[in-house]
């Protein structure tokens, strides 16, 4: 059997992911589908926290610009991630996988309140820790939420599952000819702007040297691929710049 090249992960899951092809809401095949993922990795032996986004529900800077205020917006959003991370807590567990959510905001009645030593606690115990509510103040996003997590309980690469396969020079949806990178250092995203991370979380993981993934969440077994080290996509690190 194949050793994992990676032993404790962060798989970001935007809410745009769950909703599948339906555009919002969620799709219940997709977020089994995921479940199923998890699970399969889990098998390998890999620790497993997930930080999920809302976007499939409310977007928080959409809110916004519709004239609502920013942080009432951005509040509601992580509001939606909860909703999208007892949904994937649900699924789950139906295929008996322990799973604990973890929100930034107090809901006691639904979900733990985070505290990082019982999160890697859990982690270490084999369970599956889903973090919700992002950081738990307005104006930062779930790809912050991921950078700082992935500090936070020492992961060893974030996984950022999209609905394309890696990080392109432009759109590939609307430029044929757009070019897919399969390596990228942390300034080189920062500097060209290039859709991996907002900044702030780009800058977190190049402080902190924590490499992110960038693969397809459409392709079956993709999960277990990048963790067992094949590459699926564009991997974002330091040495790659270096």
């Amino acid at each position: 059997m194949q050793t994992p090249k990676y032993r404790r992960i962060i798989l970001k899951l935007s809410g745009e992911a769950l909703a599948g092809g339906r555009g919002y809401g969620i799709d219940p095949d997709v977020v089994n589908s995921i479940a199923g993922e998890v699970k399969d990795i889990k098998g390998m032996g890999v620790e497993v926290a997930i930080v999920v986004g809302g976007g499939n529900i409310w977007r928080g800077v959409a809110g916004s610009t519709k004239g609502m205020d920013r942080a009432t917006a951005d509040y509601m959003g992580m509001l939606a991630t909860v909703i999208n991370a007892l949904a994937l807590q649900d699924a789950l567990e139906k295929i008996s996988v322990d799973t604990r959510v973890q929100t930034a905001i107090e809901m006691k009645e639904v979900a733990e309140s985070y505290i990082r030593r019982r999160a890697i606690r859990h982690l270490e115990k084999g369970r599956v820790v889903i973090f919700a509510g992002g950081t738990g103040n307005p104006y930062f996003s779930t790809d912050t939420t991921a950078a700082l997590r992935a500090a936070e309980i020492e992961a060893e690469v974030i996984l950022m599952a999209k609905n394309v396969d890696g990080v392109y020079d432009s759109d590939p949806r609307t430029n044929p000819d757009a070019k897919r990178f399969l390596e990228l250092g942390y300034l080189d995203v920062l500097n060209k702007g290039l859709a991996v991370m907002d900044s702030t979380a780009t800058s977190l993981c190049m402080e902190n040297k924590i490499p992110i993934i960038v693969f397809s969440l459409s392709i079956r077994g993709n999960i277990m691929k990048t963790v067992m080290g094949d590459k699926t996509g564009t991997y974002v690190g330091r040495e790659c710049h270096d």
